[in-house]
């Protein structure tokens, strides 16, 4: 089975982080495959929205340290970085709306990706943590994401203190659209994806488009300002981004 599923609902299509037995954590296969499944709904003129989510019940865990920490180390590891880099550069080029469904945690990497979500949608209980400062790390990709969306004090308030916060929280920063129950994450992002795609063919892309227009860095060098200040990257002891 597919390490990210496409699921193509014709107006709109689903993207599900598919690694369940690690709680869809991170690596080589599943970043390969997030990026070419952003490419793929965004090449798709007939694909409106799209809506990324993890299997079964939770969104991302971050990066699997089991896998990053192997020996011998996986044969995806030395490319790592650039296939990362890829998945968040497709994200950050695709002209689709994406709504995130945020179940239980968003933690480090899995965090980056819920924040690079047009809108999301989260769990009250449900938590978003950008947790690499209590690791000595720093959270290029968070950041990245956080700056691009959000004020400074929003960004310091997430990034600074590493803790975690709640749906609830999120939705009162105005960094989720909206917090609902947490067992109604994804029936609520699925009825706000289909509500976006049923708008005029273009018009959301149009939208985004002329939002993007504000900022018009290339994704390569807006994601190379935060990794050039991020420090010198370690290999991963606890979940990072």
């Amino acid at each position: 089975m597919a390490v990210v599923e496409f699921l193509d609902h014709g107006r709109w299509a689903e993207v599900v982080l598919n690694r369940p037995e690690r709680r869809n954590a991170i690596d080589g296969p599943l970043g390969e495959g997030l990026a070419a499944a952003i490419e793929r709904a965004d090449a798709d003129d007939g694909v409106q929205a799209i809506l990324l989510r993890g299997a079964d019940g939770a969104f991302c865990s971050g990066l699997d340290l089991k896998a990053f920490n192997a020996e011998p180390p996986p044969d995806w590891m030395p490319r790592f970085s650039a296939t990362w880099r890829a998945a968040h550069k497709a994200i950050y080029e695709c002209g689709k709306p994406i709504v995130a469904a945020l179940e239980r945690f968003a933690i480090n990497g899995g965090a980056a990706l819920a924040l690079a979500a047009d809108l999301l949608v989260a769990g009250e209980t449900a938590f978003l943590q950008v947790g690499e400062v209590k690791q000595g790390m720093g959270a290029p990709y968070n950041m990245a994401w956080l700056r691009l969306r959000h004020s400074e004090n929003t960004a310091a308030q997430l990034t600074i203190t590493g803790r975690r916060f709640p749906g609830s929280e999120l939705a009162g920063m105005g960094i989720a659209y909206a917090a609902v129950a947490d067992d109604e994450v994804v029936a609520a992002a699925r009825q706000l994806v289909e509500e976006l795609a049923a708008y005029p063919d273009g018009a959301l892309a149009r939208i985004k488009t002329l939002l993007r227009a504000y900022n018009s860095i290339p994704a390569d060098d807006w994601f190379d300002r935060a990794t050039r200040h991020a420090g010198s990257r370690v290999r991963p002891r606890a979940v990072g981004s």
